[in-house]
């Protein structure tokens, strides 16, 4: 921190990047003046801006009375938020201790504090599996023209289905497909289990390829398991009037529909993940590149958080194209740095 600014000019800078963040106007003194935390005059405040003009955190525009920050003025206001994130983190880290029992309360907080923070939407999908391998698969026979189909996967998740299959199986033809299909699918990911493996394991099973075909969606099934239950936490959608490009006409209502909406969320989140599947690092998304129709007035910037054992879920910050870029990953960066250290040291 400057040594120059003592707390009232840091409480002024405050004020002003507030201020111009939330209506991208320069900002004067008087409205800083009406500032909740600041008891001072139009004079005083002057004087403090004038000051911090000339230390080069604030600047004026050409056009206008009043100041905008400068890349010095955002910076110590990023260094500040960052600080105050380690702090609230190390907050978060305490709620961990019980992860299972407390790992939702976790996710809301996450949201609320993100929100609270940052001034846009926040969105935070509760944990499921990617990349999971395949560990384990049995064929069981129960009836004529029915199978019992085990499929274990990453995490110890068992899904036991039911499957007609038209043709009869011996004991001897059954201990053979359950030795053909672990052998060659044991270890692999949904991903890897690409056409030529299928194509392979279906001319090996020969006349049986049509019960290969029905287990390999069943264990397509099981490994996707938990997308559709994905639980998606939100926090801050009325943030969304704080800015006019986004609350203009029925824009703000279609957007906070979507955040109330979890399906959407939920797509969204397992879109993003399809494309970025190996990369836990920072995603931004820009207008259209959103793939939600009624985000694409805004900015959306992700990140994915990794409990070990491809347990992964992802953060989103959800605000206008004109968002504080350098104090969202800032924050996002922070957060899920401390929150995988925080998972990952439980599980050793």
């Amino acid at each position: 921190m400057d040594t120059q600014l003592d707390d009232r000019k840091v409480t002024i800078l405050k004020a002003i990047i507030k201020t111009y963040l939330e209506t991208g106007e320069p900002v004067g003194s008087r409205t800083i003046s009406k500032y909740s935390e600041l008891k001072l005059s139009s004079a005083t405040i002057r004087n403090e801006m004038s000051d911090l003009e000339e230390m080069g955190y604030i600047i004026q525009p050409h056009t206008s009375a009043g100041r905008i920050p400068s890349d010095k003025g955002y910076r110590f206001y990023v260094d500040q938020i960052m600080q105050e994130k380690d702090n609230e983190v190390t907050e978060l880290k305490d709620m961990m201790v019980q992860k299972v029992d407390k790992l939702e309360l976790v996710l809301k907080k996450m949201a609320q504090v993100l929100a609270a923070n940052t001034k846009y939407a926040a969105m935070i999908s509760g944990p499921s599996y990617h990349k999971t391998k395949l560990k384990f698969i049995q064929l069981s026979k129960v009836e004529e023209h029915k199978l019992l189909v085990v499929v274990v996967v990453e995490g110890n998740i068992v899904k036991n289905t039911m499957i007609d299959i038209e043709e009869e199986l011996g004991e001897q033809e059954l201990l053979n497909l359950n030795i053909l299909l672990n052998s060659s699918l044991n270890g692999l990911t949904i991903e890897e289990i690409n056409l030529d493996i299928i194509s392979r394991l279906k001319g090996d099973a020969g006349i049986h390829s049509q019960v290969v075909e029905l287990v390999l969606n069943e264990v397509a099934e099981a490994i996707k398991a938990g997308g559709e239950d994905l639980q998606i936490y939100t926090s801050g959608a009325t943030n969304i009037f704080r800015y006019p490009e986004l609350s203009e006409g029925d824009k703000a209502s279609k957007l906070i529909g979507t955040l109330e909406h979890k399906e959407v969320l939920q797509e969204f989140v397992s879109e993003i993940n399809g494309e970025s599947s190996d990369d836990t690092g920072i995603q931004v998304y820009i207008g259209d590149e959103t793939p939600v129709q009624s985000m694409k007035d805004c900015s959306v910037v992700t990140a994915n958080y990794d409990l070990g054992g491809g347990l992964r879920g992802t953060v989103g910050i959800i605000g206008p194209k004109r968002m504080d870029y350098e104090k969202v990953l800032g924050t996002l960066r922070n957060l899920m740095s401390q929150l995988d250290a925080a998972f990952k040291k439980d599980e050793r």
